[in-house]
């Protein structure tokens, strides 16, 4: 009787493990994701997705694209509705911009503050970096990706384009999603971060 109860039990321990898949990704921001788009009370995937889901597809971990950026503060901007894929039309206002180096060549981005998150705590000091690239509807997402950053000490910001994802309404429609402005646009391929949402 002992045995099958030990038996029973180890069964047990060895079907438990074999449900906890280790999370895929071979950096933080890459298992959080995965975790994330697992878990049913925080994926945007649809369900059938999301039953299928083994994990995100990314650009190999690149430090070229982790740039220190200079900021210039823009208080004279005024604040706009930002388009999305769907009616709503959310209040930004464009913080800075950023000036950064990749392979040698100087380029800017507009870095923006999104005005409905500033009572919301943990959310007083985020920016939002939507942008496009030449992987667009090729190996990234055809509408851009967003990157997330925080109000610096100074006029130095971190930006890391290897934490580039994708809207949610790129895994399904039900979302509303920010349009990337067109005045952000960096004419290189930007292989970094995560890649277009393919079925498994």
């Amino acid at each position: 009787m002992k045995k099958i109860i030990f038996l029973l039990i180890l069964v047990s321990i060895m079907s438990c493990a074999q449900d906890k898949q280790p999370l895929v990704g071979k950096t933080e921001f890459q298992r959080e994701m995965n975790a994330d788009f697992k878990d049913a009370t925080t994926s945007p995937l649809k369900e059938e997705d999301r039953k299928s889901f083994t994990g995100l597809d990314f650009f190999i971990f690149d430090s070229t694209f982790v740039v220190t950026a200079t900021l210039t503060r823009t208080p004279e901007a005024k604040p706009f509705k930002m388009k999305t894929t769907t009616d709503r039309l959310p209040e930004y206002v464009t913080y800075g911009i950023i000036e950064f180096q990749l392979n040698k060549k100087t380029y800017q981005l507009n870095i923006y503050q999104d005005l409905g998150l500033l009572e919301k705590e943990g959310f007083e000091d985020y920016l939002f970096l939507p942008f496009l690239d030449n992987t667009n509807g090729d190996s990234s997402y055809g509408g851009g990706r967003y990157v997330e950053g925080r109000i610096p000490n100074n006029n130095s910001i971190i930006i890391d384009f290897n934490k580039a994802y994708n809207p949610y309404c790129a895994y399904n429609e039900k979302y509303s999603c920010p349009i990337v402005p067109r005045e952000n646009y960096l004419p290189i391929a930007v292989e970094a971060g995560v890649k277009t949402f393919g079925k498994h």
